[in-house]
């Protein structure tokens, strides 16, 4: 153990990458880019404690992966995510990467570690072998260097250099505001920064994703309430009852919500919308398929079909699958013809042949988003 701390920053909203998945979701294999990156790094070096710093929304879904690793949930922007993650570190050194690093050398890190002792960061670099010109003025390229991470910084001098308000793109420009001192180190080209789409072409070690399947199923069901409204699908249904729920009782959406977050591997409905919370009090549940198909899409995931099996005695069904189909297809970002709605009875039997309630069984099958199809 090398009193160094390992912290890889995860939680960005891939702004500027310009894909439905964030590029920390996107697969290699089976591993999203967030393992593969830190397991990458951690095979080089035996670090004393390894920190993830995750969206809040993907907190609990991220700590699914792997439980070797301490996670925490980042900020707004990289600094407040590098506080947060700092508050966890007690080695004397930490080494801070991003997950858009994906494909750092060994020698790289091996670097980094030898010159620990020379300064208060050790930061890798590249030269310019281009002429440079700043504000309309050219300037010395030997002057310019192309700032990489990792970089490995003394723990409380960072933790020093952030207790700021200025805002800082990196490690070193924090420390050297704050009077400490910096080692340049060569970077490698290796260690190029995956920030737009096109950057993917560059990804030399990472492998395609696995083209697997991956099926989940919901069920739900409600009772009927006199006097309110009924939404089934999204779709409002003209009868005198709705369904006695906390939000406004979609039992059709609820049970496909669960469907599409068991084939994420990803909880439940009541992991994400309790109905403890008073925010989902009567809600429009088209609005919480809307927040989950995003989150499905966003955490590197495709969903290509669904399969819908509707068991009321009544209301009649029949006359508004089509409706049904179209709105869950649009919610899903899906063709219509992948959207199959069944619609049965329950033969008068139990809770639902007795007119008291609907219920709904669910399946949905997603895939990994083919990145490399771009």
């Amino acid at each position: 153990m090398g009193n160094i701390t390992l912290v890889m920053l995860c939680a960005g909203s891939s702004s500027r990458f310009g894909l439905s998945a964030k590029k920390q979701w996107l697969r290699t294999e089976h591993n999203p880019l967030w393992l593969f990156v830190t397991n990458k790094l951690s095979s080089y070096y035996d670090f004393d404690k390894i920190i993830v710093v995750s969206s809040h929304h993907e907190l609990n879904y991220m700590q699914n992966f792997d439980d070797q690793f301490h996670y925490v949930a980042g900020g707004q922007t990289r600094q407040e995510s590098m506080k947060n993650a700092l508050q966890k570190v007690t080695s004397e050194y930490v080494m801070i990467s991003d997950v858009a690093r994906s494909c750092v050398p060994s020698h790289v890190i091996d670097a980094l570690v030898s010159n620990k002792g020379n300064a208060d960061c050790i930061v890798p670099y590249l030269n310019v072998s281009d002429t440079v010109v700043y504000e309309d003025e050219t300037i010395h390229r030997e002057n310019v260097k192309l700032i990489q991470t990792p970089q490995l910084s003394k723990t409380a001098k960072l933790k020093e250099a952030l207790n700021s308000s200025k805002e800082f793109t990196d490690d070193s420009s924090a420390i050297k505001d704050a009077g400490g001192t910096v080692k340049y180190i060569l970077g490698d080209k290796a260690s190029m920064k995956l920030t737009f789409d096109e950057d993917l072409k560059h990804l030399s070690c990472v492998k395609a994703p696995s083209n697997a399947t991956f099926v989940g199923t919901g069920f739900d069901i409600h009772p009927f309430e006199e006097g309110k409204k009924m939404v089934l699908g999204g779709v409002e249904i003209d009868v005198p009852y709705g369904f006695k729920a906390h939000s406004d009782g979609d039992v059709l959406i609820h049970s496909l919500i669960d469907a599409l977050l068991g084939a994420a591997g990803a909880g439940d409905i009541g992991e994400f919308f309790p109905d403890t919370d008073a925010q989902y009090k009567n809600i429009d549940s088209k609005k919480l398929l809307t927040e989950i198909v995003a989150f499905i899409y966003s955490v590197g995931y495709e969903i290509v079909n669904v399969d819908l099996t509707i068991v009321a005695q009544q209301p009649k069904i029949n006359p508004y699958k089509h409706n049904i189909k179209t709105t869950i297809s649009e919610l899903l970002n899906i063709p219509k013809q992948c959207v199959n709605i069944k619609a049965t009875t329950a033969e008068k039997l139990g809770f639902v042949g007795r007119k008291e309630g609907v219920a709904v069984q669910s399946s949905a099958a997603l895939k990994y988003y083919d990145w490399k199809c771009l």
